[in-house]
């Protein structure tokens, strides 16, 4: 057999090889019976593996603590993926209003097939016992929670899935491998947009699932047959910014418990959700679920109507006006006005997100200097400055 597409030389390069190739020429038939019958690793077209794929997904797993990985085009693709996976007609799949809006355009499309459905809130969590059914098959959930930062208790969950042996499929998304690892708490599945924190550079988009090998046989399948597989420019990418992830992860943690401490003390701030507080309600569920801080991700209610938001939004001048999370630049947003714009209206407010709550994904820049960026946005809504048009 050929030498490993990765290790080109004999020796190993510093920086994961770019394999674009599409296909791969057989050495032998031998070589690709083994291939076929997995009895050894190899490659012969790139919607079944790709060798940069491959490496970013051990990689992943690795910070999972799961025994394999599949990459996927984007995060709405891997949460796909585990539906399709494992959801047929007549299953029941509960699932929390406080996920990313896409999961409600996704659903619309299962219940065509046949899925029956439950949205529950987080804060219902703690009755989820109650809506477990024969043929509930799956619960999806992400702790801490889009856009609010809602806790869940995983263990609480594992043991209401078990009545019905449901999968527990957790978004890790916000938490981050740094700070939580679900699948040691009682998640048989853990997805995430690696486009946010995993690759960290607003420059790539892609989805991963992390879980056991049995998982992977079974997932692998279904982005072969779909077409899923990422490119392996993306894959390249994705492996750069895992080099600095922790840094990173470190760096916007402690951030945010700095800027959420500071808030606390804000007259317009009328709600401040960050879990690392102990005053939010689910505290010590997260200090016992996650570890090393509490995330980058933070919501808060400005002043008090959709205009006092959106002048604070236009007086920032460090953090930018963007969707997205989990990056080097801190990012804010409306998400009634964003990226819950997938839900009709009324379920964009069911759950607790209000027309003034902004979402704010905390950076690798210094704490004081976003405090002061904003502390002077906050002071723009408290002098009542029209600030839409001093937008940067």
């Amino acid at each position: 057999m050929g030498p490993d597409p990765l290790t080109p030389y004999g020796n190993r390069p510093m920086v994961t090889p770019i394999v674009n190739a599409v296909n791969y020429e057989y050495l032998s038939f031998e070589v690709l019976r083994q291939i076929t019958d997995g009895e050894i690793d190899g490659y012969t077209y790139h919607r079944d593996d790709n060798p940069t794929v491959r490496e970013v997904e051990r990689k992943i797993a690795e910070l999972e603590g799961a025994e394999d990985c599949v990459v996927s085009t984007t995060g709405m693709a891997a949460c796909t993926m585990v539906y399709l996976t494992y959801l047929k007609v007549g299953d029941h799949l509960i699932i929390f209003h406080d996920t990313y809006g896409a999961n409600y355009k996704v659903s619309l499309i299962l219940e065509r097939m046949g899925v029956e459905i439950t949205w529950l809130d987080a804060d219902e969590s703690d009755r989820l016992g109650e809506h477990i059914r024969p043929n509930t098959r799956m619960i999806f959930l992400e702790t801490p929670s889009n856009p609010l930062c809602k806790i869940i208790d995983l263990a609480a969950v594992r043991k209401a899935a078990d009545v019905a042996g449901a999968l527990v499929v957790v978004d890790n998304t916000f938490a981050t491998p740094y700070h939580q690892n679900p699948l040691t708490l009682g998640a048989d599945l853990v997805v995430h947009s690696a486009t946010k924190a995993l690759g960290g550079h607003n420059d790539l988009m892609a989805g991963a699932i992390a879980g056991s090998k049995e998982h992977y046989n079974e997932l692998w399948f279904t982005r072969q047959a779909i077409g899923t597989t990422l490119d392996a420019y993306s894959a390249f990418l994705l492996d750069r910014g895992l080099k600095t992830f922790e840094l990173r992860a470190e760096a916007m943690a402690r951030s945010a418990q700095a800027i959420a401490e500071f808030l606390a003390d804000q007259p317009k701030i009328s709600r401040l959700c960050y879990p690392g507080l102990t005053n939010h309600p689910g505290h010590a569920v997260a200090a016992r679920q996650m570890r090393r801080g509490f995330g980058g991700m933070m919501a808060f209610d400005v002043g008090e109507d959709e205009e006092d938001v959106k002048r604070f939004v236009a007086a920032l001048k460090t953090i930018y006006h963007a969707v997205s999370l989990g990056s080097t630049e801190s990012l804010i947003c409306i998400p009634y006005l964003t990226t819950m714009l997938y839900l009709p209206a009324e379920r964009r407010t069911i759950f607790g997100v209000r027309k003034n709550t902004v979402r704010l994904s905390v950076g690798i820049e210094p704490a004081d200097k976003l405090i002061k960026d904003i502390k002077q946005a906050l002071a723009c809504v408290a002098q009542g400055v029209a600030t839409a048009d001093a937008a940067r």
